[in-house]
């Protein structure tokens, strides 16, 4: 069973994370994302993506349990640059995605939305990046993308605390388009893209060409960078408290080695 249903409504492309219970951000998901994307570039009358989660939450953050299973830093140097390229193609794709997200988007959840084109929350979704409190760090180009968004002072505050911040919160800092309520999160979203997906594809295609030339060459050094440590800090007596301390429930131990 695969961990992301796709469905076509006109010229709306549906992806629905199905990983219960959290929707956690995966391998065989960052798979099956990347698959997807194959299927609607092949599809000529797809104009707009719609990416959402099943159940509570859009993605509560990454599989943890996953990350327990590798044993070398090249292993999870590996894991953060291949979820990083697939994020790197949802940026850079020839369609729009709009993120529609309820519940939680935590950590690897929020790389994914923030890789999307445009962000609908709602105003009691919570949205941050926790890993310090597991003594590991973002992975998936949380570190490049989050200051884009929120400004650097924001983004160090976030992440260095891994204190998430509210739907609400998001949309005044900048990180999501628009705030709705609960109810309504993904009719709302789907109007967006219906209204984008009335639009002629040539002129769509050319504008996700064209605004991205506004990013700096620094965000693949910085990228690079990131799934270089993210390797590292796995090797780390603090790492491997941090994860048993959140398997178990617990406060972390940190000895700071």
């Amino acid at each position: 069973m695969g961990t992301l249903s796709y469905e076509k409504n006109n010229h709306v492309a549906l992806l629905t994370i199905q990983k219960p219970p959290a929707n956690a951000l995966s391998s065989a998901l960052i798979k099956d994302i990347d698959q997807k994307l194959d299927e609607i570039e092949n599809d000529a009358g797809i104009k707009a993506i719609l990416l959402r989660g099943e159940g509570k939450f859009f993605s509560a953050g990454a599989d943890i349990k996953e990350f327990t299973s590798l044993q070398y830093a090249s292993d999870y140097q590996s894991l953060s640059e291949n979820g990083q390229s697939v994020f790197d193609r949802i940026e850079h794709f020839s369609i729009p995605v709009i993120a529609a997200i309820h519940g939680a988007a935590l950590g690897g959840g929020l790389e994914l939305a923030m890789s999307c084109h445009i962000r609908f929350v709602t105003e009691s979704a919570k949205l941050g990046l926790p890993e310090l409190t597991l003594g590991i760090i973002p992975g998936f180009a949380g570190t490049q993308r989050l200051p884009q968004y929120v400004g650097t002072a924001k983004a160090f505050e976030m992440t260095l605390s891994g204190t998430p911040i509210s739907g609400s919160e998001a949309y005044s800092y900048g990180l999501a388009n628009q705030v709705v309520s609960d109810d309504e999160i993904f009719d709302e979203a789907f109007k967006l893209a219906e209204k984008i997906a009335s639009k002629s594809k040539q002129t769509i295609n050319h504008i996700m060409r064209l605004i991205p030339y506004t990013k700096s060459d620094k965000f693949n050094n910085g990228a690079q960078e990131e799934a270089k440590a993210f390797g590292e800090i796995f090797g780390s007596d603090d790492a491997k408290e941090g994860i048993q301390a959140f398997l178990e429930k617990r406060k972390p131990n940190f000895q700071d080695r």
